[in-house]
């Protein structure tokens, strides 16, 4: 799996943003700790993996259970697979501080942990045989989600397809209905290349004849929106590449798990999907006891 470096800074958690997870959950404190008169006493708590996952969320569990004033004495890394049973952190501090930080970092690392191993299921099913295609994720994440979801992804093996609307051109038919002649995919490629000459121009088509207009267009990347496996075949044998192996298809739309080897297969050069975005959270387990 991944292994992160500070080159992976920009898909980390600002301390505002751990800062906002505190006053969601915790901004009064902890009622039943407080009500009890045990706030004080020392103890240690202990995440470890009910079942195999390829980890994600620990470094931010960890930094916000720091700015509780916790110690933590074992983080594993992000990336790493974590095997039923592992230890994945451990942190000692005062009754108080280990309530307040419990379940925002269980659910954190539990959610992350979901996207990450759901994107590394999709990466090996891709993975046919000697061919190896990239599995990349949309910006299609949970509102306010989008950068650890982006760096869990990361984390299961997969890449960013778009980070947002800014830094990727990528043409849709709802970009052509505000043109004269919504059908003249040939002419919004010229004006797009034109305009912004050192970018690759990506083209989502819904049909067939979409697609050989998008290549005549001299398209970069032709993007086959919930196509099946025999259309894209089709596609890939008809379609032939430019000597920069231009256009590149990329399939994308309802592609998961269980069906990413089928489109490998049809030949595809990419998968792009939103699924990991919506994979169900893995199951931490956590202990606390007194010290």
């Amino acid at each position: 799996m991944t292994n992160f470096s500070r080159s992976d800074e920009f898909l980390r958690l600002s301390d505002g943003e751990i800062e906002r997870l505190f006053e969601e959950d915790i901004r009064f404190g902890d009622l039943t700790t407080r009500a009890l008169g045990i706030g004080d006493q020392p103890g240690r708590m202990s995440f470890t993996a009910r079942q195999d996952m390829v980890l994600c969320g620990s470094d931010e569990a960890s930094r916000l259970l720091s700015r509780l004033g916790v110690h933590v004495t074992f983080t594993a890394k992000t990336g790493s697979r974590a095997a039923k049973g592992s230890l994945l952190l451990a942190a000692e501090g005062s009754a108080a501080m280990l309530h307040m930080g419990w379940k925002i970092a269980q659910t954190m690392m539990e959610w992350a942990s979901g996207i990450a191993t759901m994107t590394h299921e999709i990466v090996l099913a891709a993975n046919v045989g000697a061919v190896h295609i990239p599995v990349l994720c949309t910006r299609k994440s949970i509102p306010f989600t989008r950068q650890l979801s982006l760096k869990a992804v990361i984390a299961g093996g997969g890449e960013i397809h778009r980070l947002g609307l800014s830094d990727t051109i990528m043409l849709f038919a709802e970009h052509r209905a505000f043109l004269d002649k919504s059908d003249d995919i040939k002419n919004a490629v010229m004006r797009l290349k034109a305009r912004v000459p050192e970018r690759a121009v990506m083209v989502e088509v819904t049909s067939e004849a979409d697609a050989w207009l998008a290549a005549e267009a001299l398209a970069d990347v032709i993007q086959l929106e919930k196509f099946e496996p025999a259309a894209v075949q089709r596609i890939v044998k008809q379609i032939c590449k430019r000597s920069d192996n231009r256009p590149l298809i990329a399939v994308a739309g309802g592609i998961g798990p269980k069906n990413a080897a089928d489109y490998v297969r049809a030949g595809t050069d990419t998968i792009v999907t939103s699924a990991p975005f919506y994979a169900k959270p893995q199951d931490i387990q956590v202990r606390i006891e007194k010290l």
